[in-house]
């Protein structure tokens, strides 16, 4: 009897595989082990064997064709078998007749099992992207194009919120925008339907209907209160137990660093109309700018967003905010870290005296600056090379000893927390570590940084000195094994050879995983840290 292979999981992030070799062809004898044929994961090119004998009956995927994981590979069986119900759109042999009527007919039950040649010609349905290694979902920031615009390829169809960046997605399809299946502000998991494109005037409610949807994030229980509008998530709305006046939206929030939040696409447009993005209320997430907020501008809307609201003494009141994606998955895994690594910490003070001469010599080179924060990355990288246990990584069921050192430096944002990493960190130079640091923490705050650049740390370094912080601990960045938290540099008085002097100096406190770092490992890291910390010069040698 003919068996379907389908594409193989052949790691734990793969999702679809694509063919880069055949090994047996159509016709062929294939005994059980054989390599039937060479697959390329998102990881690494892989060979795939068979697990059943017979004849090589059909090949699903060409040489360098992809395909989801679990769609049809091949069917192998005996030879001159009739396999015209497997490639009809079912992975099953034919049924007997009594049997099929107890069969569910799933074409009208989930969309993405329908063969795709149920699809209109030209018509293409796109999914949520996976933009980042961690999501899980995205949030429609606000679309570029409306129902019934003509999208070419490479266009920017909307741009999405991840866990991590707020990201330009472009279509990679030209034809008509037919459906949108999310409006801006609404969440939905990744691979859920997103949009349909194709020539214009071709119906797509069947298809939409049809697509099996993901339960939305965002979504809420029903209450017997009147549901918020389906459009985007709401401004931050100031809340009190005052007779409703008649609402007005609000002008758009203003980040940390006086940056008004607007989309690429809405700055472009008020520059062109000469529109003061300051003035313009914003309808997209947490009140950000969007495209339809500056065409629907006018200066006697705006006028009636400064009128101000009496709030009588002693009454309650509050704000709230939707939690964005990246807040959302800050709480996941630093929960998920706290709560399944069993951290410990190491608390120790350094002499910075040494650090700070060492640095005020270095940065009189012309056009050279250092920060302290540079040479605690810089030592992490070199005293991590002598101690691999500490830049380890924690799986269930193996341990990863590091022989590279990528450090990830924390970098606070508006909506909480990335960690851009520093590769080969020890190989950098003081300039070079200085320089990578300062242009991801600006690009961070931006939410510029690409996906690529806050993976594969293996160690991290959070600074809270400049805000005047002395001592504090912090959560593992799992699978990593360990997190150096660095305090501020403070001047007290210290004992020096027998006598009380004025010093400086700074506290630092290792996080360690005692699942892979033992206590006294991470005392001799710290050891080797102080080593360089205190004679910096040693790390030029």
């Amino acid at each position: 009897m003919a068996e379907v292979i389908n594409m193989p999981r052949l790691s734990d992030t793969m999702e679809e595989g694509t063919v880069a070799s055949w090994l047996k062809k159509v016709g062929d004898k294939v005994e059980e082990g054989d390599i039937l044929a060479e697959i390329e994961t998102d990881k690494a090119t892989m060979e795939f064997e068979s697990f059943y004998e017979g004849t090589l009956l059909h090949i699903g995927v060409q040489e360098g064709e992809t395909t989801k994981v679990d769609a049809l590979l091949a069917i192998i069986g005996d030879e001159g078998e009739d396999i015209s119900g497997l490639l009809n759109g079912s992975s099953e042999p034919p049924v007997e007749s009594g049997e099929a009527d107890a069969k569910q007919d799933i074409s009208d039950v989930n969309f993405e099992e329908a063969a795709p040649e149920e699809l209109p010609e030209g018509v293409t349905v796109v999914t949520m992207p996976r933009l980042s290694d961690t999501m899980e979902e995205g949030t429609v920031a606000s679309w570029l194009k409306n129902v019934g615009d003509q999208v070419e390829e490479g266009d920017i169809l909307a741009e999405i919120e991840t866990d991590k960046a707020t990201m330009e997605f472009e279509s990679f399809q030209s034809g008509t925008l037919l459906f949108v299946g999310l409006q801006a502000g609404e969440s939905a998991k990744v691979d859920d339907l997103l949009a349909i494109i194709g020539p214009e005037g071709t119906e797509v409610e069947r298809i939409a209907k049809n697509f099996k949807p993901a339960v939305s994030a965002s979504s809420e229980p029903e209450t017997a209160e009147a549901p918020e509008p389906a459009a985007a998530t709401p401004v931050p709305a100031k809340v009190t137990e005052t007779p409703k006046a008649e609402a007005v939206a609000a002008p758009a929030p203003v980040s940390s660093n006086g940056r008004v939040l607007a989309s690429p696409l809405a700055k472009k447009m008020a520059e062109e109309k000469g529109i003061n993005l300051s003035q313009v209320p914003g309808t997209g997430e947490n009140g950000r700018i969007v495209k339809r907020d500056i065409e629907n501008y006018t200066p006697q809307a705006a006028a009636a967003t400064s009128v101000g609201k009496f709030v009588p003494s002693g009454q309650e009141d509050f704000d709230e905010v939707s939690n964005s994606q990246m807040r959302k998955t800050i709480a996941k895994r630093l929960a998920q870290s706290k709560f399944t690594a069993p951290h410990y910490y190491l608390n120790v003070e350094f002499d910075m005296a040494n650090a700070m001469a060492f640095r005020q010599q270095y940065n009189s080179i012309p056009d050279t600056k250092i920060s302290f924060n540079d040479i605690v990355v810089k030592a992490c990288a070199l005293a991590l090379k002598q101690h691999p246990q500490v830049n380890s990584q924690w799986f269930d069921d193996r341990m990863r000893l590091n022989n590279h050192v990528h450090i990830g430096v924390a970098v606070a944002v508006e909506d909480g927390l990335v960690v851009p990493v520093v590769k080969f960190a020890n190989e950098q130079s003081l300039p070079q570590i200085g320089a990578a640091v300062k242009d991801f923490a600006g690009r961070a705050r931006n939410k510029k940084l690409t996906p690529a650049e806050m993976e594969g740390s293996t160690f991290t370094v959070s600074n809270l000195g400049m805000f005047g912080i002395e001592s504090f601990t912090s959560i593992i960045n799992q699978p990593n094994s360990a997190i150096l938290s660095v305090g501020a540099i403070v001047e007290k008085p210290v004992v020096k050879n027998g006598e009380i002097v004025v010093g400086h100096t700074m506290k630092l406190t290792l996080a360690c995983d005692h699942r892979t770092v033992d206590g006294a490992t991470g005392a001799q890291f710290l050891q080797t840290l102080k080593g360089y910390i205190e004679n910096p010069i040693t790390m030029l040698v």
